[in-house]
């Protein structure tokens, strides 16, 4: 039977053999006979006649069985036997890569109306995630500032924690969550333990609700581990440890290291897991200020007051080179991805770039100022020279900041030789002395009292590939800075601690708001002053990719960590030996999205 939308029995072209496939079928069904039939038939030979009337019965049930298939055919839609015939004569003219080509444009199609008539494919987020991730890794790659991290944290709802022990000054800290390690001068490296946040403290286990309240997340970082130096093994070439202050320390970026350097001009390495020595390094000739890790493997930058740079590969504990051309002590250092790092050579005034593959150095030359001061006000005359550039930072592979005792943070490009962007005053001015302090005389003059000092900046950190700046001093917090969308200025966005310049607000907001305003502002741990100088930063961000925010500790102490210069903290009862952690947490997705913000930023803008 033939309709309207099928085509004849008839018509259509068979591919099947009539006689072929009879005698095979006649075979397979002789070959289920007996043995013993089998046997005659194979040894006596057929006669022509035979052989003839078998050819026709097998094209009579090779007919017949043709004729059934197209009634069978006429009751079924036959498009995938036109499709397929129409593939099969397309693709003749097709070679093997067109043909893989068609194979993988029909999977696509079918991919598509799979998920239009499902309406929705998780797949679909992943491949997002994953595109995502891989051009994060390629911004990586490339050494580019590749996240906005400024507008997704919120710097106003920031806690804090200060902790001490009996330890002595606090010179560098360094942080791989969550764990974080001190140095200090009386020869103490300490692992402590950062606690995690509150929400993921005391989880639930049960259903039902718990008779007992819940108690209080903690809040104080836990001691892990430590160890102390002997300065009785000065001599002593095969003590692994440290003979004298330890000045500086950095972590692997895998949390497998960890490196000390000190006034002994050692380098020792330990296992961060259980805080054992490794093996002590003895190349440098005077005293080491600073290490930095090569971010993804296990290379080692040092720096020290020798004025030389070296270059140590921490798998095999081997020295590598000595990179030569500071001409005044080195007193900090920086590294990223790439194999190169910047280090600042204090009384210099210069920062270089150390491009360790191509055995080149590139000098950026500080001490200027800008010339845009005019414009906002500021008397040139009056601007603190640049005496010593003590701190440097990388932003990124093209960019990196640096600060000193002018009180200036300066935006460098490795492109230019000159600062983009000169950030005067960035922490602020001490107390004016008062006259009879400036003077001994009983009736001092006035005039002879000095202007006001800026406040040197004692600390830098990045959070590498984002805008994220921070900085530190003495005057009581940790200030944060935005890079701008064209990289071009820093710009002030939040303050963590207690910002001195709104200490009079407050105090007049106590007076008129009473004692419930003055108790709930005592319990946002956010605005309790740091006593001491901020002698180092780190900072590491929570939770996958930093979905749970951004932790930041830092190392305070009385003194400043390479000398006692600033040992009385101006307008303040004393310093303390400790540390500090600020808990910054994320802003809601809707929030970030559009924006939001801080009180800093209108600080900033004026």
């Amino acid at each position: 039977m033939s309709s309207f939308f099928t085509v004849p029995g008839s018509g259509k072209k068979r591919k099947r053999a009539t006689a072929p496939t009879g005698s095979e079928a006649t075979k397979k069904r002789r070959a289920t006979t007996s043995k013993a039939a089998g046997k005659s038939h194979a040894k006596a030979a057929p006669t022509p006649k035979k052989q003839q009337k078998t050819a026709e019965r097998d094209e009579s049930i090779s007919g017949s069985d043709s004729e059934d298939d197209a009634e069978r055919g006429d009751q079924l839609p036959d498009h995938g036997e036109s499709e397929d015939e129409s593939d099969a004569s397309d693709t003749k003219d097709l070679t093997a890569a067109e043909r893989r080509l068609r194979l993988a444009e029909k999977y696509l199609a079918n991919v598509r109306q799979e998920v239009d008539e499902h309406g929705f494919d998780a797949a679909d987020l992943d491949k997002d995630l994953i595109a995502e991730r891989l051009q994060e890794d390629v911004a990586e790659a490339k050494g580019r500032v590749y996240r906005n991290l400024s507008t997704e944290l919120n710097f106003d709802n920031a806690s804090q924690c200060i902790w001490k022990w009996n330890s002595g000054v606090i010179t560098s800290i360094a942080a791989c969550g969550p764990h974080a390690y001190t140095a200090s001068r009386d020869l103490y490296l300490t692992k402590f333990k950062i606690q995690d946040l509150p929400q993921h403290q005391w989880p639930q286990t049960t259903k039902k609700k718990q008779k007992k309240p819940q108690a209080p997340p903690k809040r104080r970082p836990d001691r892990v581990a430590f160890r102390k130096g002997n300065p009785k093994k000065a001599k002593d070439r095969g003590f692994k440890g440290h003979t004298d202050a330890i000045l500086s320390v950095a972590v692997s970026h895998d949390g497998k290291f960890v490196a000390t350097g000190g006034e002994d001009s050692r380098i020792v390495l330990w296992d961060a897991e259980k805080l054992m020595p490794l093996k002590t390094f003895f190349h440098h000739r005077d005293a080491v200020t600073g290490l930095a890790w090569r971010k993804g493997t296990h290379q080692l930058f040092s720096s020290s007051k020798d004025r030389t740079v070296k270059v140590w590969s921490m798998d095999e504990q081997a020295y590598v080179d000595t990179l030569y051309g500071h001409q005044d002590s080195i007193v900090d250092i920086d590294a990223l991805s790439q194999e190169r790092c910047v280090t600042v050579g204090s009384r210099d005034r210069t920062a270089r770039l150390w491009k360790v593959v191509e055995e080149t150095q590139s000098i950026f030359r500080g001490g200027s100022a800008d010339k845009k001061a005019r414009q906002q006000g500021i008397d040139p005359k009056s601007l603190a020279s640049e005496g010593s550039i003590d701190r440097v930072a990388m932003i990124d592979e093209q960019l990196f900041v640096s600060g000193g005792d002018s009180g200036s943070i300066c935006l460098w490009s490795i492109e230019k030789k000159k600062p983009l962007f000169i950030l005067q005053y960035a922490h602020g001015f001490d107390p004016p002395l008062k006259p009879t302090a400036a003077s001994a005389e009983e009736n001092p003059d006035p005039s002879v009292v000095p202007p006001p000092q800026p406040r040197w900046i004692t600390a830098l950190r990045t959070i590498p590939y984002t805008d994220i700046v921070l900085s530190g001093s003495w005057e009581g917090c940790v200030r944060v800075w935005r890079l701008s969308a064209d990289k071009k200025r820093l710009e002030a966005i939040g303050v963590l601690g207690k910002d001195p310049d709104r200490q009079g607000a407050s105090a007049g907001d106590e007076v008129d708001g009473g004692q419930e305003e003055q108790s709930a502002r005592d319990e946002h741990a956010a605005d309790k002053p740091i006593k001491g100088i901020i002698n180092d930063i780190a900072a590491f961000e929570r939770g996958e990719r930093g979905a749970d925010g951004l932790s930041v500790v830092c190392a305070i102490g009385k003194e400043h960590r390479l000398g006692r210069w600033q040992h009385k903290i101006p307008g303040g009862g004393g310093g303390r030996n400790g540390g500090v952690v600020f808990e910054i947490p994320r802003l809601p997705p809707k929030a970030a999205a559009n924006g939001v913000v801080h009180s800093g930023d209108e600080e900033g803008d004026s």
